[in-house]
């Protein structure tokens, strides 16, 4: 979906399709026919953004066989779906029974990352439409905290100054620019918006940025305006922003309110978990580990987990969703006179995860659902004062 802003430029809306698990080419295929193409269908619409998630060995495929990428955009075209964004933080597996941790390997510290998001950079140039010149790719925050020492920073400084000029000579060969965005998550060396400035101000290149997920921000119980402030202060790019919308408890000590948070402690996905103090940030690696008696969050003040609830259908009481700072990051990245940002994506990848009683039982269901997702976001990007284009 595109939309022009009142300065003149056009500003993308896409979904996230690490929705839909797919390792592999054929399976990529199989969800623009299962999945994307019916979502456009729903939404009435002649073209729809997708955020590409593509796992190594579909990158792969595609990035060794010029016919596979020719037909993967043919089909693109073909099904009226239009690609300017991937999401490169998940490498492999994203769709196994139990992902937890193992979505933070490869880091930045290890090769196969750099090879990997290289892939992708030249996947993504091949895909971008023709009357497209800019595409963009989010990626891991450099590691998880654990076991990253100063050789290990060091490996992933010089993998990503690397990554840079591999882009600068990407474009001199295709004329299309690609630039990458760490993603802050709670529990990784980068978990917030601050923790980004250092490490890329040192990188000092415009191609390699940040991502902000609004999720990620909301459960860090950071400020949109302040992080944003800061971000453009210290000339960080924000490179794509994802809009997702976390878990949010006001008042945690209820039994109630506990009951209700342990129906989203789940086995697949890590929901880290945060309380803010007068004393600094409190937290958890994960919902259960919250929720266990002794527990080490305060109850006295709200918690927010990690958990990309769906935007338009906030959890039921004694529970809500961090959708309005969603809504304030937004009016900042795109609400002023020029748009931080040109490319949104809509990352919900847990309904599958969700509650039992919340969960689609039938793909119609699961593409009502995005379809809704995109019409909330749509209709705020419009209450801003972006047009809609056909």
């Amino acid at each position: 979906m595109r939309f022009r802003h009142p300065d003149g430029s056009t500003v993308h809306l896409a979904y996230c399709t690490n929705v839909h698990p797919a390792e592999t080419l054929d399976g990529v295929l199989a969800q623009l026919r299962d999945h994307c193409e019916p979502v456009r269908r729903r939404l009435g619409r002649d073209r729809l953004g997708i955020g590409l998630w593509l796992a190594r060995d579909a990158a792969h495929a595609l990035v060794t066989d010029p016919a596979a990428l020719r037909g993967l955009r043919t089909e693109l075209d073909r099904r009226g779906l239009e690609v300017v964004t991937l999401n490169g933080f998940p490498y492999e597996g994203f769709g196994a029974g139990e992902v937890k941790y193992r979505v933070y390997k490869p880091d930045w510290a290890d090769p196969e990352r750099l090879d990997h998001t290289t892939s992708l950079a030249r996947v993504l140039a091949g895909l971008l439409p023709d009357d497209v010149a800019d595409g963009t790719i989010s990626t891991l925050p450099l590691a998880w905290r654990t076991a990253y020492d100063d050789t290990r920073a060091d490996k992933a400084r010089t993998a990503l100054v690397t990554l840079a000029e591999r882009l600068d000579a990407l474009e001199e060969l295709t004329g299309r620019s690609i630039r990458v965005g760490l993603e802050p998550e709670p529990g990784c060396v980068v978990e917030t918006t601050h923790d980004a400035i250092a490490p890329l101000t040192a990188i000092g290149h415009d191609r390699i940025g940040i991502c902000v997920d609004t999720c990620h921000l909301a459960t860090s119980f950071e400020d949109p305006h302040t992080a944003l402030d800061a971000l453009t202060d210290a000339r960080v790019p924000v490179v794509k922003s994802q809009l997702s919308a976390a878990l949010h408890a006001e008042h945690p000590s209820l039994p109630e309110v506990g009951e209700a948070l342990a129906d989203f402690a789940e086995p697949r996905f890590l929901h880290q978990t945060r309380a803010a103090t007068s004393a600094g940030l409190h937290g958890t690696d994960d919902l259960d580990e919250a929720l266990a008696d002794g527990g080490p969050l305060p109850a006295t003040v709200p918690w927010r987990s990690h958990f990309h609830v769906p935007l338009h259908a906030a959890p039921a009481a004694p529970l809500t969703s961090t959708l309005p700072v969603l809504e304030a990051t937004l009016a900042r990245l795109v609400g002023g006179p020029h748009p931080l940002t040109r490319h949104l994506e809509v990352e919900t990848y847990t309904w599958q995860a969700l509650p039992p009683e919340l969960r689609p039982r039938a793909r119609a269901q699961l593409t009502d659902g995005i379809a809704a997702e995109l019409t909330l976001a749509r209709d705020l990007l419009t209450d801003l004062g972006l047009k809609e284009l056909p």
